[in-house]
């Protein structure tokens, strides 16, 4: 490795925790970052900088005006256009940094194709503010001893975690179960800040650099939560006996990745430009609570057995008491899951 002026990693290598070594194991890391929003644009380009040896963007969904506003790799010219998400992000890292290798999946993760998008990674950042896809990826973790970094980011608060895939806790020791739609806000229902949103992204990639530099016995074993707008920080220490009876860690099952916990089923309805959404499992959901959330982004209409939004011209989501969502205005089964997953929460 090159120690002449032009050097552009020598002031990460005189910090003396990474060092030459710790610099080379950086150069030969393969690291996926799974969701190309506000965490994932900031985690990728600080990993981009860095000098990870080869980095994988992994993401559904294209670029809208909205984003921009915290979205670090993305311009104007990519919202008009309705880029590639994950295309528009990987350019931007070719630009930034032509030594390292950077490989762009436009792709929805799913259980069928999770093998085949992280396939040899030695780290995940997770990006998704989706909590169908967490577990899954906790699955797949778990199931091939892969590290990953937990983050999330809702208002001006977030938090932050690395779960190794061997030891115990595990994601599932410190959330069972996904929650219902009406008990979790997502960045388009209760907004977000973009410097809190760098902010935790910055804290996800200083772990994963303690871990793929070798320096892991300097990787926190607390869920870092800071909310920004009030100061606060809490440390909340995960123990191996947090859940015993973990069905993931413990019992060795993975529900998510093996299809016994299917995430949703799609249909296209036939002679409609819409999409049916039915999670796997009925549950009642707080159709009063829905509405409100939904009554800053457009608008709402409630009976007895659903609550509607109208999010623009073309279209609107209708979520029922049962979890069931009919989503107006897309035939497009990606489209449609993207809108539920912002709008009504993963």
């Amino acid at each position: 490795m090159s120690n002449d002026t032009h050097d552009r990693y020598c002031r990460q290598k005189q910090f003396a925790p990474i060092g030459d070594e710790g610099q080379q194991r950086l150069q030969d890391a393969d690291v996926a970052v799974l969701g190309c929003g506000a965490l994932g644009t900031v985690a990728a380009e600080l990993l981009c900088r860095a000098g990870i040896g080869r980095i994988r963007i992994i993401d559904r969904d294209i670029v809208e005006w909205s984003n921009l506003q915290r979205q670090s790799l993305f311009d104007g010219h990519d919202a008009e256009t309705g880029a590639s998400k994950a295309e528009a992000a990987a350019s931007r890292l070719r630009e930034i940094n032509n030594l390292i290798d950077v490989d762009a999946q436009a792709a929805d993760v799913r259980a069928d194709n999770i093998h085949g998008l992280l396939n040899d990674t030695h780290l995940v950042i997770d990006a998704t503010d989706n909590f169908q896809v967490r577990f899954l990826l906790n699955d797949w973790a778990l199931s091939t001893g892969t590290a990953w970094v937990h983050g999330g980011c809702v208002g001006a608060a977030g938090q932050v975690r690395l779960f190794d895939g061997a030891a115990r806790p595990c994601f599932r020791c410190l959330v069972t179960s996904p929650p219902p739609p009406d008990a979790v806000d997502t960045c388009d229902t209760a907004g977000v800040l973009g410097s809190a949103t760098h902010a935790i992204a910055s804290l996800q990639v200083t772990e994963a650099i303690k871990w793929l530099s070798g320096n892991r016995d300097a990787v926190s074993q607390d869920v870092l939560a800071i909310d920004f707008w009030h100061n606060r920080t809490r440390r909340i220490r995960l123990t191996e006996d947090l859940s015993p009876d973990c069905v993931a860690c413990v019992g060795r099952k993975f529900e998510f990745l093996d299809g016994d916990q299917q995430r949703q089923t799609e249909l296209a309805l036939c002679g409609r430009d819409a999409v049916q959404i039915t999670p796997a499992e009925t549950r009642q959901v707080d159709l009063a609570t829905m509405e409100e959330r939904w009554k800053q982004i457009g608008t709402t209409q409630r009976s007895r057995f659903f609550v509607r939004v109208q999010i623009d011209s073309e279209t609107q989501l209708t979520l029922f008491r049962d979890g069931r969502v009919i989503v107006n205005g897309t035939s497009e089964l990606p489209r449609a899951r993207s809108l539920v997953d912002r709008y009504v929460g993963g």
